[in-house]
């Protein structure tokens, strides 16, 4: 109980500040996410990883998540075989259960359960999820040459993209960043996490249709909440690595469907209203099952 009082409730409330302010107001979302993706984000990434000493540990989380996407869109594609959905409904399925929340929910969550020493960890895996859904997200919402084309473009305009280039080469050429320099990124970066957090309930309430197929539904869910997680502690048992980086990996396995993927779902016109159904039904059962975990790995 204490960890759903000292975790989950804050960042709920956090994120419920977010839901009540879209729907009071209106904001346009994509000018905060703007904000959060060109300024906040890289200087977050940048610092955090400039810190960071780059080895093994990281490797190995860059492998995982490969890993674990590449088994979200295997077991994806044997449920629609067996339920005989269609391309578009597979699409959305794979969309909506391969890409979980990393950054807007997942550091967050990271950072009140692990502590400040896992953030570094956690914003890796946010930088490589990125790369991941803006590469296969915007590929198997659109199915085309196009869309492969669209997906290299995506990926070479992402700020967070340079910012984590740069803090690697920086490190391991042992290029200085000035005090000052460091200190304002620092500054900006602090304001990353909290806003990304208002702009996931802004995010939420600017869904507006929903399509409950219960059968796909209930699928994507079972998925992305309790079969990844169980990949991860598959994962993490079999490798060698730190224990702080173990519950890192469960943890974010553990996260809701990026709502990022809702935006290529309407882009792409590859069911918009089941995405965003899973997307808001996941953030719901993330309530309970993330509570759950988080008693688990502690």
């Amino acid at each position: 109980m204490s960890l759903f009082l000292n975790v989950i409730l804050p960042i709920m409330a956090v994120f419920a500040a977010g839901y009540v302010l879209q729907r009071i107001r209106l904001l346009d979302v994509k000018s905060v996410s703007a904000v959060s993706l060109y300024i906040l984000s890289p200087a977050l990434v940048f610092v955090s990883l400039y810190d960071a000493s780059f080895d093994r540990d990281f490797l190995i989380i860059f492998i995982y998540i490969f890993v674990l996407f590449f088994i979200m869109v295997l077991l994806n594609k044997i449920v629609a075989r067996v339920f005989k959905w269609s391309p578009s409904v597979e699409s959305a399925s794979i969309l909506a259960t391969g890409f979980m929340n990393s950054g807007n929910y997942g550091l967050p969550v990271v950072l009140f359960s692990v502590g400040q020493e896992a953030v570094p960890f956690a914003i890796f895996i946010m930088v490589v999820q990125a790369l991941q859904n803006n590469f296969f997200g915007v590929y198997y919402a659109s199915r085309s040459t196009s869309g492969m084309k669209r997906a290299v473009l995506n990926v070479l305009k992402m700020p967070t993209t340079y910012a984590a280039i740069l803090a690697f080469v920086f490190q391991q050429f042992s290029i200085p960043v000035p005090e000052a320099a460091h200190s304002t990124l620092s500054m900006v970066g602090d304001a990353a996490i909290p806003v990304m957090m208002v702009m996931l309930g802004m995010q939420l309430a600017s869904i507006t249709g929903l399509k409950l197929n219960w059968q796909v539904l209930i699928s994507a869910v079972t998925l992305k909440m309790i079969v990844a997680p169980l990949i991860a502690f598959g994962f993490v048992a079999i490798v060698d690595m730190d224990p702080i980086i173990a519950s890192v990996l469960i943890i974010i396995s553990a996260m809701p469907t990026a709502a990022t993927t809702t935006m290529y779902a309407i882009e792409f016109d590859t069911e918009p209203e089941l995405v965003s159904s899973i997307t808001f039904a996941a953030t719901l059962v993330s309530i309970v099952t993330i509570t759950l975990l988080l008693n688990i790995v502690s």
